[in-house]
């Protein structure tokens, strides 16, 4: 883009004070005008852009520290899932860890966490394995994205709550690697106010059924991506008896389980 605008421009179409614009860009780095021969400022379309996402944030609640945080130094603004979403992707396809991870705090941030999974990371995902199975993406960058997601779901289940509904164990069955749709039906239960015991992938059931005894849990949620993990599943639940008073869960796209936030409210309305 042509630099054109100098900041008087800049703070009528933004409707920004040319002070703020200048503390904003000295104390954070927001914005990158180049500069004329005399020393002016010369902004972008871009910068526009850039201004009002701070300026939106900030009339949501964020502080202007916190809001350009989030906003980081990319050279547009994702402001809706369909753009978070391609966003998610082309990082990893550049393989931009700064990039992925400003793009994963933006979609927790600006909406609730059920529209992030199921809007953005889902979407991503699909789209991230898709091309991995076509080789335009590496098993790296395939990871790469996928520890991006994870580390922000693992911080939010590490926000501490009170017990309320009762505790939650969660494991992916035997042989099963892919952690991620386990992870945020972990985060929904959580923020819904359950105890969570997250036993993460490749989990021998007879181990989580045991484990959710000794924690008296109210539920055993499994995850099964593979038909050969969920025969294994199914074989191993067929030899333990559960509690009359444990529900059992099991999900994953080798079953017809329901959706993460279908599978919150189900346990929401099974135990009381």
């Amino acid at each position: 883009m042509t630099p054109s605008l100098n900041i008087a421009a800049l703070s009528r179409r933004t409707g920004v004070p040319a002070d703020t614009i200048r503390k904003w860009e000295q104390r954070y780095g927001v914005l990158a005008p180049e500069r004329t021969a005399g020393g002016q400022r010369r902004y972008t379309e871009r910068d526009i852009s850039r201004v009002e996402w701070l300026k939106a944030r900030i009339q949501e609640g964020f502080r202007i520290g916190e809001a350009a945080a989030l906003l980081g130094g990319g050279e547009s603004v994702a402001v809706s899932a369909s753009e978070l979403s391609g966003e998610i992707v082309a990082a990893t396809e550049r393989c931009d860890v700064l990039g992925l991870t400003a793009a994963v705090d933006q979609a927790l941030l600006l909406d609730s966490v059920e529209h992030a999974f199921a809007k953005v990371f889902a979407p991503a995902l699909v789209e991230i394995g898709e091309r991995w199975s076509r080789g335009e993406l590496t098993v790296a960058q395939e990871h790469l994205a996928s520890a991006s997601i994870r580390s922000a779901l693992q911080r939010l289940l590490a926000d501490g709550r009170g017990n309320v509904r009762g505790v939650a164990v969660l494991a992916c069955a035997p042989g099963e690697l892919h952690e991620l749709g386990l992870l945020m039906l972990a985060v929904l239960l959580h923020g819904d106010g359950w105890q969570i015991a997250y036993l993460g992938p490749d989990t021998p059931v007879g181990d989580a059924v045991a484990l959710a005894r000794t924690l008296n849990a109210s539920a055993l949620c499994v995850s099964a991506g593979s038909t050969e993990s969920a025969q294994a599943v199914t074989a191993a639940l067929g030899a333990s008896k559960l509690p009359s008073t444990m529900t059992l869960l099991v999900g994953g796209r080798a079953t017809d389980g329901p959706p993460a936030e279908v599978a919150v409210a189900r346990l929401r309305a099974t135990i009381v």
